[in-house]
């Protein structure tokens, strides 16, 4: 397969299969050519979910798919058609509004999708067309267009780059948003095409572009050129450093023109995104399994009055009348089928137990609940002028489960800014002072400096040992001009732009590269030139890049700078002695760290090792490793110089957010594209790595020291197997040791982590070994890692055993995927564009907001949620108990115990505002003491509050309580005359007493649980109360007389004219709470003397705080 790809870069007639042939200019690239237009996608970027056409139906689909719609749809249906004991409105009603409200919501939510969308696909470009610019949205360019960018534009599509407005055909770039990396990157031009540079010239080109099918590996790209000139094809191989990929941006570059290979969801860019999936949170699955326990009591319920129907029918006395119409029809009819109506009839008569209303107000909890997320003050930021951005709110409770943290690194966890602090020169630390150098150190015992000569050596190294460029108006080639200092430095490494920037501040300044002589302006103003003779780049496995020059008196000298490891053993060993100490310390203080040498070279020398670069860059077959033999020899014997330190910026308050993170229990990743070396560094200043952590490497540099790499990567898995996980059965997982044992962090690399995860390799048993290692260890740090890879991980760690909530953080495109494969995705408004921001589930300015966003808004959110959902089971439980009771004592008949006006307004009406405010605003500890304790949120992780235990609690006390309410009222009436004129109450006062007891129990209940009071909470707690009272002796007294029947006609009224109910019901509700008020009243005698009011908003006390003050993470108030 690797020799039939490699053959497509040279011109024949081999296979074409598996490649597209691309027509510059959709045109024929010859008169004797057929041009056939072929079908490729068109340039449009879709992430949202619906479209004006299939919103409705699929949006019902999805509705549809939960539990407790479905069911009351097929209730809805069961009225509507069998003749059954209660209007079909009592169900039809409160499903069309969950419905209704949901559906608003998701389209709402998905029409800010399409208008972001829009935002890209809508943008303007430049096609040439015809020998002409022509203006066009980003949507339509098509495979095979002349696409024109400009400097600081971003790429609309996979371009192959065709000419630039420099001279050599070549343009600067970069892929932040692609691969994390905020350098800069340079592209080159096929020869033939870099020469034209005007519009005329670019429609006069004729040419084809055969390349691979569309892939989703950034780094990779094969294909050719075939250019026809004056009947001759000249072809010209196509590799990575001709393809500009969409996401990346122009820089420096004043313009580029390109043809368009790949578009719209073909793009390399695309093919790295996930699709899009219904997330579906922790909770929600907890209300499904909740529900399946009530279907079941539902079912049992109608099974049995079903049963003890036609068991207490059998008696003839207790059978119905003869005259009686409806059952002399029902006795002709099957039997079978009789007894399957009455059991739908008993189903529809309990239905209510199933608390469909219960759906609604979760979802207007999270969608008015993400407002609060978007106007929280401390999430803005004052440097972009944005706050936090809630694009889904489904996910709210989510946030308060999280047990891994997926974060990229540039963009996210450091600022992508680099500074130069100190170096060390011969032993000597020496800092920034004005125009030259100041000693501030020296080796132990020692005074003194550096000499002159080692000083500028070291410095004429730090601005010719790099690949450093500078902008365009910045180069001169006259006289050094007054605003230079203002000129700007490009280049594919960060800390290379730190070094040069930093001898510049020391009085060496260089000045750019022109056709291979490099100039340098010295301490003394005078303009030093230099001729390049050969770059020796930086590879992972060498870990250190040099130079060979020769200055304007003919010595040759190499430079050298790299990884400490890399270097010391190339040099003398005393001098490394003098050096490594200072090494060290900038390692200890979180700085990355650089080792300079140097080498003088005869010309004897370099000419034997200029003819073995020659020839091993001429090299067909194994080019690599012949080359780093020629490194090899060439860097050995080297004088050190010093060695430098430099900061990568860390985002502000990164370090204090990972530490609360690691402190609430979570696990945190870092996944990023970049260099081994950078994110290492980056991860001991953020303080995911600690100086006692020790690291295990899975790197390409390790597994390459065998010739098999599979063998050499299945023992070193096998041997930190049983390192951690085999030898220290006690190591309690991932969770930082905070006792003095051992920490171990693992780092991994991207080609090593497609070996694991290949599945052609060894099945899955490494990939298996290989998890259990990252769960023994304390920090995870995976680079290189293209992004697919990343949503490798995430999707690893999210499958694997007991199915943890994953959180995915990210700035750029390239962190989309991970960011949709994660339980929840965050994306950072950074620098590198949007596109995270976008298709994120939350999206902030800065990652420290992440701890705020978690520690209080998500422990928050979970509580509330977790208290609506067993509120809401515990009160429909209370509502439906006495309707089954009362089947006893009614012959089984199917009567109801409440008019069909409660049954509808009970969950609408009556109890459903004060829960949602509760949901809304209740804060059983303040947002300042749950970030200032992180380790709060650890005792609500893993569902804790929606367990089968809290369940059984919460069903008892509804079980309970019905009882109480039934039976109470019940023995109230063994004595019918409850008035003094001897007038006796009816079943239909029955039910009202009941329910009105009901409603104020559970409503006060709601009360009693509430510790933040805020005027919200006494409007709709007290409204709520007022209003059933209300409306109760509105029905009764109004609207009834208009009806044809007269059942409730004046019931509520007549009842409040009996001091006897007013007691009863008095009474009941207080029995009914009187647990919940004991259990108050024990947990706080309990706590007497203990400090837990601190920093609360107020006094109360309520069970939901009760549960977050346990001692044990899965202690609950009523197991004591």
């Amino acid at each position: 397969m690797f020799r039939q790809v490699c053959s497509r870069l040279c011109p024949g007639e081999e296979s074409r299969v598996g490649t597209r042939t691309v027509y510059v200019g959709r045109r024929p690239a010859s008169e004797t050519d057929a041009y056939i237009a072929a079908k490729f996608c068109d340039n449009r970027i879709v992430s949202s979910k619906y479209t004006v056409w299939n919103f409705i139906p699929k949006n019902l689909f999805e509705q549809f798919r939960r539990i407790a719609n479905f069911y009351f749809l097929i209730i809805f249906l069961v009225q509507a058609i069998v003749d059954t004991p209660t209007s079909p409105v009592t169900s039809g009603l409160p499903l069309f509004f969950v419905i209704t409200v949901t559906a608003i919501k998701q389209g709402y939510e998905d029409w800010l999708r399409h208008r972001a969308d829009n935002e890209v696909n809508k943008s303007t470009v430049y096609i040439i067309e015809n020998s002409k610019r022509v203006k066009k949205e980003s949507e339509k360019i098509k495979v095979g267009d002349i696409v024109e960018v400009r400097d600081d534009e971003t790429f609309p599509c996979d371009l192959i780059l065709l000419s630039s407005s420099c001279g050599d055909g070549t343009c600067t770039v970069t892929t932040a948003s692609l691969d994390g990396e905020s350098n800069f990157k340079t592209y080159f031009a096929v020869r033939e095409t870099s020469g034209l540079c005007s519009v005329e010239a670019m429609d006069s080109l004729s040419a084809t572009i055969e390349c691979e099918q569309p892939q989703p590996d950034l780094y990779k790209f094969v294909g050719r050129m075939n250019i026809h000139t004056n009947q001759e094809v000249k072809a010209r191989s196509l590799g990575p450093e001709n393809l500009l990929l969409k996401g990346a941006t122009l820089k420096n570059t004043k313009q580029i023109y390109g043809v368009a290979v790949y578009t719209g969801m073909e793009t390399k860019m695309a093919l790295n995104y996930q699709g899009k999936s219904q997330k579906r949170s922790a909770v929600e699955k907890s209300i499904n399994a909740f529900l399946i326990v009530y279907l079941s009591i539902l079912v049992s319920k109608a099974s049995i009055c079903t049963t003890l129907k036609y068991v207490w029918q059998s008696n003839p006395a207790n059978d119905e009348p003869w005259y009686n119409e409806k059952t002399r029809k029902e006795k002709e009819s099957f039997k079978i089928l009789k007894i399957f109506t009455d059991f739908l009839s008993f189903m529809v008569l309990f239905n209510f137990i199933i608390p469909v209303s219960m759906y609604v107000t979760v979802e207007m909890q999270k969608f008015l609940g993400s407002f609060f997320i978007s106007w929280d003050k401390e999430m803005y930021d004052e440097e972009i002028k944005e706050g936090a951005l809630v694009n889904t709110s489904d996910l709210n409770e989510e946030l308060g489960q999280v047990e891994y943290v997926f974060t990229d690194k540039t963009g996210t966890l450091t600022e992508n800014s680099m500074e130069f602090i100190e170096c060390c020169i011969d032993g000597y630390k020496y800092k920034e002072a004005g125009d030259g150098l100041t000693e501030t150190d020296g080796p132990t015992g020692m005074y003194g400096k550096a000499s002159k000569d080692r000083e500028e050596l070291f410095l004429r190294a730090l601005c010719l040992c790099h690949t450093v460029q500078m902008k365009e108006e910045c180069q001169t080639d006259g006289p050094i001009a007054p605003s230079e200092s203002k000129c700007s430095y490009i280049s594919s490494s960060p800390d290379e732009i730190a070094l040069v920037t930093g001898a510049k501040k020391y009085g060496f300044t260089y000045m750019g590269t022109e056709n291979d002589f490099m100039r340098v302006k010295n301490q003394q103003n005078e303009m030093e030139v230099y001729q390049l003779l050969h770059v020796l780049n930086f590879d992972p496995v060498r870990r250190r890049m040099s130079v060979l020059v020769r200055t304007h008196t003919g010595k040759i000298f190499l430079f050298c700078k790299g990884a400490d490891s890399s270097v010391f053993h190339r040099v003398a060993r005393d001098e490394v002695e003098r050096i490594k100490v200072h090494v060290e310390q900038n390692a200890l203080d979180g700085y990355r760290t650089l080792c300079v040498a140097y080498k003088e070279l005869s010309q004897e020398e370099y000419e034997k090792m200029n003819r073995q670069l020659e020839e091993a860059k001429i090299a067909l077959q194994d080019r690599e490793e012949k080359l780093a033999r020629v490194f090899d020899d060439i860097e050995d014997g080297m004088h050190l110089l010093g060695a430098t330190a430099v900061e990568d910026r860390l985002q502000e308050q990164a370090a204090e957010t990972i530490e609360a993170l690691h402190a609430a229990g979570m696990k945190v990743w870092v996944l990023t594209g970049d260099k081994m070396e950078t994110a290492k560094s980056t991860c001991y200043a953020c303080r995911l790595f600690q100086n006692t952590t020790e690291l295990l490497e899975l790197t390409t540099k390790n597994v390459e020291e065998c010739e098999r790499k599979e063998d050499r990567l299945q023992e070193l898995l096998l041997e930190y197997h049983r390192k951690l996980v085999q030898e220290a059965p006690k190591l309690k997982g991932v969770k930082r040791s905070w006792t003095g044992n051992q920490d171990y962090g693992l780092i991994i690399d991207g080609s090593t982590l497609s070996l694991i995860l290949n599945s052609n390799y060894s099945s899955s048993h490494y990939k298996n070994i290989f998890l259990q290692i990252c769960q023994k260890c304390t920090a995870v740090l995976c680079c290189r890692m293209a992004p697919l890879q990343k949503a490798q991980i995430v999707k690893m760690v999210k499958n694997s055993k007991g199915n943890p909530i994953t959180l995915s953080v990210g700035d750029g495109a390239n962190d989309v995927s991970m960011i949709l494969e994660a339980h929840v995705g965050i994306g950072i408004k950074g620098k590198e564009g949007r596109q995270a921001a976008r298709n994120s589930d939350y999206a902030v300015p800065k990652f420290k907001h992440l701890k705020k966003l978690l520690l209080g808004h998500g422990h928050l959110y979970y509580v509330r949620i977790a208290h609506l959902v067993q509120y809401f089971f515990y009160k429909n439980l209370c509502f439906i108990l006495p309707q089954f009771l009362y089947q006893f004592f009614c012959g089984f008949s199917q009567q109801p115990l409440y008019d069909a006006a409660y049954l509808t307004m009970y969950n609408i009406c009556f109890t459903s505002l004060p829960i949602l405010a509760y949901s809304l605003l209740e804060q059983h500890i303040s947002i300042e003491t749950l970030i200032a304790n992180p380790k709060l949120y650890m005792r609500i992780s893993d569902n804790a509050m929606l367990q089968w235990l809290p369940f059984l609690y919460w069903t008892a006390l509804g079980a309970f309580e019905g009882l109480v309410f039934f039976f109470g009222v019940y023995f109230l009436f063994q004595n019918p005359s409850l008035e003094g004129n001897g007038q006796v109450f009816g079943n239909w006062s029955f039910g009202t007493i009941v329910f009105t007891t009901l409603v104020f129990t559970v409503t006060l209940k709601l009360a009693l649980d509430t510790r933040y009071w805020t005027w919200m909470n006494h409007l709709v707690i007290w409204g709520s109360l007022a209003f059933y009272v209300i409306f109760s002796i509105f029905w009764g007294g109004i609207i009834w007389p208009f009806l044809r029947q007269q059942r409730m006609y004046f019931v509520f009224s007549h009842m409040l004219t009996s001091v006897s109910v007013w007691l009863a019901i008095i009474l009941l509700i207080f029995i009914s709470l009187y647990p919940e008020i004991l259990l108050i009243v024990l947990r706080n005698f309990k706590r007497a003397g203990q400090k837990v009011t601190k920093h609360l908003p107020s006094s109360g006390t309520s069970t939901i705080f009760m549960l977050s003050q346990t001692s044990s993470t899965h202690s609950f108030p009523w197991s004591d």
